[in-house]
């Protein structure tokens, strides 16, 4: 009798939910309420699976204190036009609190082309900021003491050359490299997944890669010389499950091509980073944090035998997600990243950058972007959610969804493995697919209002006048191609030809590391197109096959 009026009592209450299933963006199901059991059933240990912070499997957060002890790095990426319009924008986000620097650079110099070049022309300074050489570097940080400030910077391809200025302009003022603090991205497989501003074959590209993390093994310790990204394939559709799986199995080819090369893995795996974004299902993507750090503390320790407990820490840089931002009523974008920090910082993040609300329309205002800075503030200041470790920990719905998303991307790196790994993957086109299979997905929701997004298909308003945005002036590309003009009549040709003629031989030895010929070139003032020419005759290009 007991039995069947309880599932009468479900059905009735079935009836009365807003809607038949509620699944999160991996398109896991949630069940209308959680207990005990659900983790009795998966065997759950709370020392095994949960543990404490600070200890493997660092579910947790990675540090014993947390936000306790410290804050999480309050980093605004920014970049646009010149490299004075950018100082200025830096010096300004440093005085108004931002704790570390995180560089935006504009197309061209993303594929490796300095201003001049025909293929920049309407790009220059748009996307970010234009650096076409040392000096454009010098610019972008006069009067900002690197010896104190961490700097990330998004680069990809060419970012063993953009490391190389930094290292320039440090030692002009007496930084060593082993001062240095910060993190180029350097992930260029997830530019062949996801972003697409690859320049050399996947081949090559992963020898670059694997030679800055070598060069900042032995040179620069306090240097990222990675940031392993996820936050571009969950930008292109990937779910939250395909987010830590193609992460951290692109982190797997890295580490694998550092081995092959004759370095210990603790002798480079401390210094190893993450990047993901933060999207809108707020209990997801606070279990996906704490999936991947367990995921990857298990990886590093059992399959690659990693000693060292800092080598089986995932540290992280987060970004809420510029493709939950709407043109539409965009003043709610304020609400929805403030949703996401919060979301990144019950996960267990080490640094964020929130999005400023224009940036569906633009490149974000001065304005906006302290608005955005100052959300972190808040958080961090007075909503208590930095008070005490792991707050969500031991929840019986986020205990099941971490585990949940910690077997899913488990499989996913599994069937990667049997593939051959991950650059046989990309070369076959599997993990584009899944990810634009997962997109189509998604946009076919939002079409059928089964993915309601308020503004766009639920809420709609008659749309008022649209928010002052930011505008570069078609002059930078003038002021940037003058500049390269000036530089290449007052330097030394001469040593511009040896450094480049070295790199090519450089490059052309396969065992040989190319960062300090890049240094050498980028100290002789050549500029970032001509250093990456001269890698091209070399190397080659890339062109990308279809995937359909």
């Amino acid at each position: 009798m007991k039995d069947s009026t309880s599932k009468a009592r479900a059905k009735e209450n079935r009836r009365s939910e807003r809607r038949e299933r509620f699944l999160t963006d991996s398109g896991i199901e949630l069940k209308r309420f959680y207990t005990p059991q659900d983790l009795k059933e998966r065997g759950w240990s709370y020392e095994e699976r949960l543990g404490y912070p600070g200890e493997y499997p660092y579910t947790r957060g990675i540090y014993p204190t947390m936000y306790r002890g410290r804050l999480w790095t309050m980093r605004q990426y920014a970049g646009f036009g010149t490299a004075e319009e950018t100082n200025r924008r830096y010096r300004y986000l440093i005085e108004q609190g931002q704790m570390g620097l995180s560089v935006a650079f504009d197309l061209p110099t993303q594929m490796g082309y300095d201003a001049d070049h025909p293929l920049a022309e309407g790009e220059v300074g748009k996307a970010g900021v234009s650096i076409c050489s040392l000096e454009d570097m010098e610019r972008l940080f006069e009067g900002i003491p690197l010896d104190r400030i961490s700097t990330s910077m998004t680069i990809n391809a060419p970012a063993a050359v953009l490391l190389a200025m930094y290292i320039a302009v440090g030692e002009e003022r007496g930084v060593p490299p082993s001062q240095l603090a910060g993190t180029t991205q350097n992930d260029v497989l997830k530019e062949f997944i996801a972003r697409k501003t690859y320049i050399f074959p996947p081949g090559p590209s992963l020898r670059l890669a694997t030679d800055v993390i070598l060069y900042c093994a032995e040179r620069l310790p306090k240097w990222n010389p990675i940031s392993i990204s996820g936050y571009h394939m969950r930008e292109a559709g990937a779910t939250a499950a395909q987010e830590i799986a193609f992460t951290l199995a692109d982190a797997i080819c890295y580490v694998e091509a550092v081995l092959e090369r004759g370095m210990e893995v603790d002798q480079f795996a401390p210094q190893l980073s993450f990047f993901f974004s933060c999207d809108r299902h707020f209990l997801e993507e606070i279990a996906k944090f704490r999936a991947a750090r367990r995921l990857w503390a298990q990886i590093m320790k059992e399959r690659f035998g990693a000693k060292n407990p800092r080598s089986w820490m995932l540290r992280f840089h987060t970004q809420t997600a510029g493709s939950s931002l709407t043109a539409q009523q965009p003043v709610n974008n304020v609400i929805r990243t403030a949703i996401e920090a919060l979301a990144a910082v019950l996960g267990g993040t080490q640094s964020l950058h929130t999005n400023a609300y224009d940036e569906a329309l633009a490149l974000p205002t001065e304005e906006s972007v302290l608005l955005a800075l100052r959300t972190q503030q808040v958080l961090a200041e007075e909503s208590g959610a930095a008070d005490t470790i792991d707050p969500v920990g031991g929840a019986y719905a986020i205990e099941a969804l971490t585990d949940e998303l910690e077997a899913r991307a488990r499989d996913y790196i599994e069937k990667i493995d049997r593939m051959g790994g991950m650059l046989r993957a990309i070369e076959t086109g599997y993990v584009q697919r899944e990810i634009e299979e997962s997109a189509y997905r998604k946009q076919q929701e939002v079409e059928r209002g089964e993915r309601l997004i308020v503004g766009v298909n639920c809420f709609l308003t008659e749309e008022e006048g649209k928010p002052r945005v930011l505008k570069v002036p078609p002059e930078v590309r003038e002021r940037q191609v003058e500049r390269l003009r000036a530089l290449r009549e007052r330097r030394d040709a001469r040593r511009v030809s040896e450094a480049l003629a070295h790199l090519k031989d450089t490059a052309a030895d396969e065992e040989a590391n190319l960062m300090q010929s890049i240094v050498e070139a980028v100290k002789a003032r050549a500029t970032v197109g001509e250093i990456c020419d001269a890698l091209r005759e070399v190397f080659g290009t890339y062109e990308e096959p279809g995937t359909f």
